[in-house]
């Protein structure tokens, strides 16, 4: 999964947090929706403009930077 076709960083949008491309639902909602147990087919029933893709990209998006996370002792 490319998330960056679904995901951008725009300082100008919710102050510079990762969101849904032409939307304002950043990762981290998308992430708490789904930690609460949501299921993907609620979210996008709640969310219209919210994909099934867009919602793999979030998690997609939350692996990578966790993979990308350094230890600073």
């Amino acid at each position: 999964m490319n998330y960056q076709e679904y995901i951008s960083i725009n300082s100008d949008v919710r102050f510079g947090k990762p969101c849904i491309i032409n939307t304002r639902i950043t990762v981290y909602d998308v992430l708490g929706w789904l930690a609460s147990g949501m299921t993907n087919d609620e979210i996008v029933k709640d969310f219209p403009q919210v994909s099934n893709n867009s919602i793999i990209a979030c998690l997609a998006y939350a692996a990578d930077r966790e993979h990308k996370l350094k230890i600073v002792k």
